[in-house]
Order: structure tokens, then C-alpha cells, then sequence
């Protein structure tokens, strides 16, 4: 079968984001089956350390305007990165036939009195409605990185919608005789919505209990933390395959880093109710409150299980 040419803008391929693992895989899984594909990405190295700046609003306006320029050649386009489902300025301004990478957002997030309260509870289901009317006018397929935000969608829009692509990050299991010697391990981003949504209060009992913590990305600055810093896919593999449990923010559980975790064997533990998305998923999941009284003994009964 002779394979249609295909030219992918990426704003992020990077093995320590969620972003790069989630258009990696969609490359992968989505488009090496069907086209010959090129790869577009930022001249001069725009993206350099992971600029939050640059790669969620500088790349992202660059890479509509490759996209109309290949459009405008008669290539076939798509367009993979940073495609939260509020972003109606990128759903309107891409050719009309461009494909598209996975969406995402929906994740949880504080309720207070901040700014940031206020546009995502009352701005961005706005902002959805708008996409979703545009997504609509569409004739490709979506495809949706979680379930998280399915409910916001029109059922037009879900019976041509893919969801849980991340999914389909994880691998066949593999028996490790590999010995558990860290605890715990905590994935931690400086970012205004995740920082507030980490069990600190569960953590600092834990250390004072003497389990043993290794966290990696952003330092996090709790005495007694064994910081590793960001990894390469390699080595966290390693720091994993010795891990028991991964403690996840109350943000989102459905991500890459939980993905990475499962194909090591690491237990996810979470105090928010998850939705049960499939069975390679859900048998890893641990419920448990970590603003309810902490007690050692509940915590070792659950670490002897691993």
C-alpha cells in the first residue's frame, strides 16, 4: 500500500513532558500505520528548556501559519501539540482539513476565590462550546487524550470522537525480580494549578513515619526528600522498576507520567474517585483519602501488598 505524504507540525517531542510522550505515541500509534510523514519543528531551538511561555503560546501561533503555508501547496497537514479543548484561536485558525493530535484539558483544579478558579469554572466552559461548535463543522475524527472531557461534549461530537488515547501508552507486562526499595515516588511541576492540588500535609506524615520518598521533576522543597531532578525515559525506568507506590496530585491521574508507572509495575494512589477507564488501568489504582487522620499501620498494611 503506497502511503499518502503527511507534514506534522511538533511543538514538543521531548521525552520529559507529557506533551512529547503524548504526540510521540500518537505518531506511533496514529499516523506511521497510514503516511510518510516530515516533521516540522521550531527553528532555533525555540523550545529550548521546556519554556512554558514559548511552547504554549509563541510555537503554537508559528505553527498555524506552516500549516497554511503546506495547506497552500496542496500537503496534507497536521497538527500535533498544546491542543487544550479552550483554545478556540487554534480550532479556527487551521485549515479546514488539517488533522489534528490528541485534545486535552479537564483536569481538576482548586476551588477558591483566585483568578484561576474563575476562568476555568466560569471562562473555559464557554470557551468549550465554542470549540465543540467548531470541531463539529470538521470532517476528521477527534481523538480525546482522557475522558475527561466527554461531558462537556454534544453527542454529534461524541460519536466521532476517539477517547483515552494514552491509553494506549501501555505495555504488555513484564516480570521484574527487581526488589522495591523506594516507598513512594512523586512527580512534581511548579505550575500554578498542580502545586496546590499535592497532598503536602500525607506527604510530611510520611516522612515523619519513616517511609522512604523519592521525588523527581521540579524539586520539591520538603526536608527529608530525595530529589532526583528530571530524568530521561531510561533512567526513570530504573528509579520505577524499584518503586511500590506513585502518589499522584488530585490534578489528573490520567497522564503520561501514571502511564510510565503501570508499565513498571508502580501502583498509583490517589485521593480523588477515578472513573474506571479499563482494566490494565483501573487494576492499578489505589483509592485513598490523604486528608483523613494519618495512621502507619494503614500504610504498611497497604505497602506489604507490593
Amino acid at each position: 500500500m503506497n502511503k499518502k505524504k503527511l507534514y506534522i507540525w511538533a511543538s514538543d517531542l521531548s521525552q520529559y513532558t507529557g506533551e512529547g510522550s503524548l504526540g510521540n505515541l500518537f505518531i506511533k500509534k496514529k499516523l506511521e500505520p497510514l503516511y510518510n510523514f516530515n516533521i516540522i519543528k521550531p527553528k532555533n531551538n525555540i523550545i529550548i528548556n521546556n519554556s512554558f511561555f514559548k511552547n504554549k503560546y509563541i510555537t503554537p501561533i508559528l505553527g498555524i501559519f506552516y500549516c497554511w503555508k503546506l495547506y497552500l501547496l496542496k500537503k496534507k497537514v497536521c497538527y500535533l501539540n498544546y491542543l487544550p479543548l479552550w483554545n478556540i484561536f487554534i480550532f479556527s485558525l487551521l485549515p479546514p482539513s488539517t488533522l489534528l493530535g490528541p485534545i486535552t484539558g479537564g483536569s481538576n483544579y482548586k476551588k477558591d476565590l483566585s483568578f484561576n478558579y474563575f476562568v476555568r469554572n466560569y471562562l473555559f466552559p464557554i470557551l468549550y462550546k465554542l470549540s465543540i461548535f467548531i470541531l463539529n463543522k470538521r470532517e476528521v475524527n477527534t481523538v480525546f487524550s482522557t475522558i475527561l472531557l466527554r461531558k462537556y461534549l454534544n453527542e454529534k461530537l461524541k460519536k466521532k470522537s476517539d477517547f483515552n488515547f494514552f491509553l494506549k501508552g501501555i505495555k504488555k507486562k513484564k516480570t521484574s525480580k527487581k526488589k522495591k526499595i523506594y516507598d513512594f515516588i512523586i512527580y512534581y511541576r511548579k505550575h500554578r494549578n498542580k502545586q496546590e492540588l499535592y497532598p503536602i500535609k500525607f506527604i510530611n506524615n510520611l516522612l515523619k513515619a519513616n517511609f522512604k520518598i523519592i521525588v523527581v521533576g521540579d524539586k520539591l522543597e520538603i526536608d527529608g526528600l530525595k530529589n532526583l531532578g528530571f530524568l530521561t525515559k531510561n533512567k526513570l525506568e530504573k528509579v520505577l522498576s524499584k518503586t511500590k507506590i506513585f502518589i499522584s496530585s488530585e490534578e489528573n491521574i490520567y497522564n503520561f507520567f501514571a502511564i510510565d508507572c503501570i508499565n513498571n509495575n508502580v501502583n498509583i494512589l490517589t485521593s480523588t474517585k477515578p472513573t474506571k477507564i479499563g482494566r490494565e488501568f483501573d487494576s492499578k489504582i489505589i483509592y485513598h483519602n490523604t486528608k483523613t487522620k494519618f495512621k502507619k499501620k494503614n500504610i504498611l498494611k497497604l505497602l506489604k501488598k507490593f
